[in-house]
C-alpha cells in the first residue's frame, strides 16, 4: 500500500487572482522517482489519489504485469485540492477552475523535480484535467490520453452540474441525492435495462434500490463541501479560457501524442462531442488519434471495460515504448 503524501504550495494566485495555501498530497507506486518512465493519473470526481494496490479504484490496468505495469513505470497521482481525501478541504472553491488544478499539478511536479512525463492519463473531470494541463505545458508529456471527457464543458453538461449544484444547496440529504442524480448520467438507459429488466424486490422496483444504495454509500464516504467544489471544477472544463484562446492555437503546440478514449453510449461527453473535438484538431495536428470503447454502461465504462482499455491502451504503454526510454534514466 502506497502512503499518501504531502506537498505545499503556497501563495498560490488563482486565474481570478485570489491567494491560496493549497496541501497537495499524492501517492506513487512502482519504480522509485527518477528510476523510470513517469505516468500520472487523474482521478475522477469522486476518486482520489490511491489508484493501485489492493483497494485501488484502477487497479484492473495499474499494477504489476497490468497495463501500466508498476514493473516499469512509476505512477503518480495527485489528490485534487479540497476533495477531503486527506482531510483538506476548500471552503471558497468557487474562485477557483480547473486550469487552476493544472496549474497546481504541474507546480507539484516541479516540486518533485518532474520535468517530463511519459504519460497523463484521466477519465471524466481527470479527462479534462488532462486537457488543461496540456494547454498550460503543451510539453509536459509524450503521451496525452483524456477518455471519457472532452476539452470543454459542454452545454449538456453544464446543464447537469447546475442540477447538481441545485440539489447540493436545497436537499436535506444532499451528497446522496446529488449521488442518485449522477448515477443516470455515468449511466445509460440500455444498461438498466440489461441490468434491472424492471425486476422487483418486494413493492420497490431494483434500479430503485440501486440508486438508493449509491447515495447511501457515497454519502458515508464523501464530504458535501469536497462535492460542491468537485461539482464546480466540473463546470469550468474549457481549454480556450472562454473564448480568449483558439482551440487550433492550443492544439498546434502540444507537442505529444494525444489518444482521445471516447464511449460510444456516453451521456456525459458524448462519443459526438468527442468525435467533433478529433476533427477539429486534425486540420492542426497530426499525431492524435481516436479509440472508442463499445459499451452499453455508458460514461462509467472506463470504470468497467477494463479488457477494452487494456486492447486500445496496449500500444502507448507496451515494452518497446519502455525500452526506447530507459537510457534516459
Amino acid at each position: 500500500m502506497s502512503k499518501l503524501k504531502k506537498l505545499n504550495i503556497k501563495n498560490y494566485i488563482s486565474e481570478n487572482e485570489t491567494t491560496f495555501n493549497i496541501e497537495l498530497t499524492y501517492e506513487n507506486f512502482g519504480k522509485p522517482l527518477g528510476q523510470s518512465p513517469i505516468v500520472l493519473v487523474n482521478h475522477a470526481l469522486t476518486g482520489n489519489s490511491s489508484v493501485a494496490g489492493d483497494s485501488g479504484w484502477w487497479n484492473s490496468i495499474i499494477g504489476k504485469d497490468k497495463l501500466i505495469d508498476t514493473n516499469d513505470f512509476t505512477v503518480i497521482a495527485f489528490n485534487f485540492p479540497g476533495n477531503g481525501y486527506d482531510g483538506f478541504l476548500i471552503k471558497n472553491y468557487e474562485d477557483l477552475i480547473l486550469r487552476d488544478i493544472a496549474r497546481i499539478f504541474i507546480e507539484g511536479l516541479n516540486k518533485l523535480n518532474i520535468k517530463k512525463l511519459f504519460a497523463v492519463i484521466g477519465g471524466s473531470i481527470g479527462g479534462g484535467l488532462v486537457w488543461e494541463m496540456a494547454a498550460v505545458c503543451p510539453d509536459l508529456a509524450e503521451n496525452y490520453i483524456p477518455i471519457a471527457s472532452d476539452w470543454k464543458s459542454s452545454d449538456w453538461l453544464l446543464a447537469n452540474t447546475r442540477l447538481q449544484k441545485q440539489i447540493l444547496y436545497n436537499s436535506s440529504q444532499p451528497v446522496h441525492d446529488a449521488r442518485m442524480h449522477a448515477m443516470l448520467c455515468y449511466r445509460s438507459p440500455l444498461s438498466f435495462q440489461k441490468k434491472f429488466g424492471r425486476s422487483k424486490d418486494s413493492d420497490v422496483f431494483n434500479v430503485e434500490s440501486w440508486l438508493l444504495h449509491h447515495g447511501e454509500k457515497l454519502q458515508d464516504r464523501f464530504q458535501l463541501q469536497a462535492y460542491k467544489l468537485m461539482n464546480h471544477l466540473l463546470s469550468t472544463i474549457d481549454i480556450t479560457n472562454n473564448g480568449k484562446l483558439r482551440f487550433q492555437d492550443i492544439i498546434s503546440k502540444i507537442n505529444g501524442n494525444i489518444y482521445i478514449v471516447s464511449v460510444d453510449s456516453d451521456l456525459f461527453f458524448t462519443d459526438y462531442q468527442n468525435r467533433e473535438t478529433f476533427y477539429k484538431a486534425c486540420r492542426v495536428k497530426e499525431n492524435i488519434f481516436f479509440k472508442t470503447i463499445k459499451s452499453v454502461h455508458g460514461h462509467d465504462a472506463f470504470l468497467i471495460e477494463f479488457d477494452q482499455l487494456n486492447l486500445l491502451l496496449s500500444q502507448i504503454f507496451n515494452k518497446k515504448s519502455i525500452s526506447l526510454l530507459r537510457n534516459q534514466y
